[in-house]
């Protein structure tokens, strides 16, 4: 039996203001006040600054002096910039996990499966979150933290479910493309890297 998964109080925290933000609770350029969520959650300003500066790291508030925090306000550039980053990153990844995924890809084949499902659905947000399910696996099984930590720290399903709601981009899932993707490591295609590269860069939402 797989033990349950144990999130720090700033991680707790963190969850509940991105849900705050996707939902549209504080909208573009709206103050986030530290000191009442604080109140709101019944924690101390401590986590709660932690959980906001963490969140500024990955672009999604600014901070300025006296003027506290607010919710930065996305444009398609924010968006654009993070995909020719994110496709080199999984590049290097596809090459380094191309061994152990020729061996087994069951880590990516549900998420596969998912997607199928998802278009038959138009469930949007089943889309985002198998695309991206079947690419973070694909990173970890590269085996490398630090590529894990900075694929991570692009904010990709947090930034796609924003652009969705901000922007009005259209989430495509390409499950055909993902199980396209399975094949090519399974039959240790050599252009992996290159075929992966190709991918993620042909997969950025459109407005």
């Amino acid at each position: 039996m797989t033990a349950p998964v144990v999130h720090s109080l700033r991680e707790q925290i963190r969850e509940h203001i991105l849900e705050g933000i996707i939902s549209g609770r504080w909208q573009p350029g709206e103050r986030i006040v530290e000191r009442r969520i604080a109140t709101e959650l019944e924690v101390s300003q401590t986590p709660v600054r932690e959980a906001l500066r963490e969140l500024e790291s990955l672009r999604l508030i600014e901070s300025a002096p006296n003027k506290g925090v607010r919710v930065r306000n996305l444009t398609a550039a924010d968006l654009e910039e993070s995909y020719p980053v994110r496709a080199g990153l999984e590049a290097i990844a596809a090459e380094l996990a191309a061994a152990k995924l020729a061996e087994d890809c069951s880590a990516l084949e549900p998420h596969v499966g998912a997607l199928y499902e998802a278009d038959r659905m138009a469930d949007g947000t089943a889309q985002v979150r198998h695309t991206v399910g079947f690419h973070r696996e694909l990173v970890r099984a590269a085996g490398n933290s630090v590529l894990l930590h900075t694929w991570e720290g692009l904010g990709i399903e947090v930034f796609t479910a924003l652009s969705i709601r901000w922007l009005g981009t259209v989430q495509q899932s390409y499950a055909e493309e993902h199980e396209e993707l399975v094949a090519a490591f399974k039959r240790r295609d050599p252009r992996i890297a290159d075929l992966v590269k190709s991918h993620v860069l042909g997969c950025a939402p459109r407005a």
